[in-house]
């Protein structure tokens, strides 16, 4: 009988006692089939590292640097050979785990990325996001020829040398680094439509700050532009 696959499921968090405990919840419903570990990146000044911890997950605690810097944390922490990426606050479905795994093990995918700018997503993102996150996808798909509409989303599949094989740099604008360099480094590359929900809890995004980074991210890796990464 073969060995279970194994799969990570790495999330950052900050202040999320009031979504953590279903968030891990789905995790483990719809990864069942698997050998999944749960990896929290936590920077929480609330009850969000001791619940996640409760409910089975590895809670590795650092400062509050940025979201991105979180996100590295996690996937390189990962310890399995398939990684997905989420967000703690619910908005992300986990019941799109096994199809991600399938792109991946099946289909031979290196990475997969999610896109929540479809027909059906609604008041779950304010107008100036999309707005904002359709121009950012739209230069993407100019610049670099990547068939992507979504590049700020925070779910990924990935396999576990498309996350230890690339120099990551980037915090607000990590996404789309992600989509950016494993495209430029030959890794074989699919966005998939997910559905969206509202987040549990307070949102803690700062628009203009993320704006600003990810049109310099864009910019930065089509050019070769010598942009500080405190400025990514």
């Amino acid at each position: 009988m073969n060995d279970p696959l194994k799969l990570s499921v790495v999330m950052p968090s900050f202040n999320e006692e009031g979504a953590i405990m279903p968030m891990i919840e789905s995790v483990l419903k719809y990864s069942g089939g698997y050998d999944t570990e749960i990896v929290v990146v936590d920077s929480s000044t609330d009850r969000t590292p001791e619940i996640a911890a409760a409910m089975g997950a590895r809670v590795i605690r650092q400062k509050p640097q940025g979201h991105g810097i979180a996100l590295r944390t996690a996937i390189q922490a990962a310890r399995h050979d398939i990684i997905i990426t989420t967000d703690c606050d619910n908005t992300y479905p986990m019941e799109f785990i096994p199809d991600l795994v399938h792109l991946i093990t099946r289909e031979g995918y290196d990475i997969i990325s999610c896109n929540r700018l479809t027909q059906q997503l609604g008041h779950e993102m304010p107008f100036a996001n999309k707005l904002a996150n359709k121009l950012f996808a739209s230069l993407v798909r100019m610049l670099y020829g990547i068939h992507v509409h979504d590049v700020s989303t925070g779910m990924f599949c990935m396999r576990r040398s498309v996350a230890t094989g690339i120099d990551w740099e980037t915090n607000y604008a990590f996404p789309c680094e992600i989509i950016i360099r494993s495209h430029r480094a030959g890794f074989r590359y699919r966005e998939i439509d997910i559905p969206y929900r509202m987040r549990i809890g307070e949102v803690t995004l700062r628009r203009w700050r993320s704006g600003k980074a990810y049109l310099r991210c864009i910019f930065k890796y089509r050019f070769n532009l010598s942009i500080p990464a405190h400025k990514l």
